[in-house]
């Protein structure tokens, strides 16, 4: 009631004041340089309106159950390293100098998180903020990624530098391997960029929410990195790195992650009855559901088919991460080369069908 009030009184403003502001913005008094701090009076009312705003607009926005849930905090954390930290710091790292002569300056996130609700977290990541140089999500159709910097950032209050690091760097201090010999198109600092998500040796974090990408077959990841530069397939994370890459670095980093091994042993055997059932699903399907087999593309073991070689290997494949794209394509939201085959394969799944076929893969060696 208060807010509409103050909107009925604005817009009954008398011309006079109308014509004052007019007049003043006109004349070019206020300074818009970085350099000069707001007025009080403006930063009041700026931030004002952008809480107000906030609130309005994210109200309708329902969060999913389980925001700490370990696999989707892992993938917010890989993200906010390269996109947030650089602006905002993080706990342990400064945020850039350059940064620093923005007006508004970007807040410390884990001071402003706690004045937020996650509902409101997500419409920030969003949407971004206007006037402070805050960027919309580069890929809004993928809100499961915008959740996932969300969980993230609600666990940023109190984290310990040491806890930060374990976040985004999945294996500790180990350095990436080294590319082999002939791929002349990759520096460390590509493949850092790659460790910081994927790990030093592609194996992906241990929560599983990223994928592991060691021993993955060559075509189907140069293909990958292809679609998302294009934007064939949407990625609000992936998307800007792969633009960044050429022809040649995408070949090679195909070429040197499927060179890199197979993954480790996998992880203790989930319930029999549950592994019976996705055993099932990935040989033979089920026909009168409409449900076609996973081997026919992905091969007996789900180590892959050789006569498709874009296809990829799915053995060892994490179970969080191979449900989480399942769903995906289920919803029609997962796009790629293959996305209109893999959504009618998997548009008559349950939850619980998509949750054991993922588990037996992830238990397949």
């Amino acid at each position: 009631m208060a807010r509409r009030r103050l909107v009925i009184a604005a817009l009954l403003a008398p011309p006079a004041l109308v014509a004052a502001a007019l007049l003043f913005a006109w004349s070019g008094l206020y300074d818009v340089a970085a350099s000069e701090r707001h007025w009080r009076v403006t930063a009041w009312f700026l931030h004002f309106g952008m809480r107000h705003s906030v609130a309005t607009h994210a109200r309708s926005i329902e969060a999913p159950p389980q925001l700490d849930q370990a696999s989707l905090v892992e993938r917010g954390a890989g993200h906010f390293a390269r996109g947030c930290a650089p602006c905002h710091g993080a706990p342990g790292v400064p945020p850039s100098p350059i940064t620093l002569g923005m007006l508004p300056s970007p807040p410390d996130l884990a001071g402003a998180v706690p004045r937020w609700q996650p509902h409101e977290l997500f419409w920030i990541v969003l949407h971004g903020l206007k006037y402070a140089g805050m960027p919309a999500w580069p890929a809004p159709e993928r809100r499961d990624e915008v959740w996932a910097v969300t969980a993230f950032l609600l666990r940023l209050p109190g984290m310990t530098p040491a806890a930060y690091r374990d976040f985004v760097m999945p294996d500790g201090d180990a350095r990436a391997p080294g590319p082999p010999a002939g791929l002349a198109a990759l520096d460390e600092v590509t493949l850092a960029a790659c460790a910081r998500c994927h790990g030093a040796g592609g194996q992906g974090g241990s929560a599983g929410g990223v994928p592991r990408i060691a021993g993955q077959k060559r075509a189907y990841l140069q293909q990958t990195l292809e679609d998302y530069r294009s934007g064939i397939r949407q990625s609000g994370i992936m998307g800007p790195v792969a633009a960044l890459l050429d022809d040649a670095t995408i070949r090679d980093l195909a070429t040197h992650y499927a060179t890199l091994g197979t993954p480790p042993d996998p992880p203790p055997a989930a319930d029999a009855a549950l592994l019976q059932t996705g055993g099932s699903l990935a040989a033979i399907g089920n026909p009168t559901a409409s449900i076609a087999a996973c081997s026919g593309c992905h091969g007996a073991d789900g180590s892959g088919n050789d006569r498709h070689a874009a296809y990829p290997s799915l053995a060892g494949q994490h179970a969080p991460y191979l449900e989480q794209q399942l769903r995906l394509w289920r919803e029609g939201i997962r796009g790629g080369s293959h996305a209109e085959l893999m959504a009618a394969a998997v548009r008559g799944l349950s939850d619980e069908q998509i949750r054991t076929v993922s588990l037996y893969y992830a238990g397949r060696r």
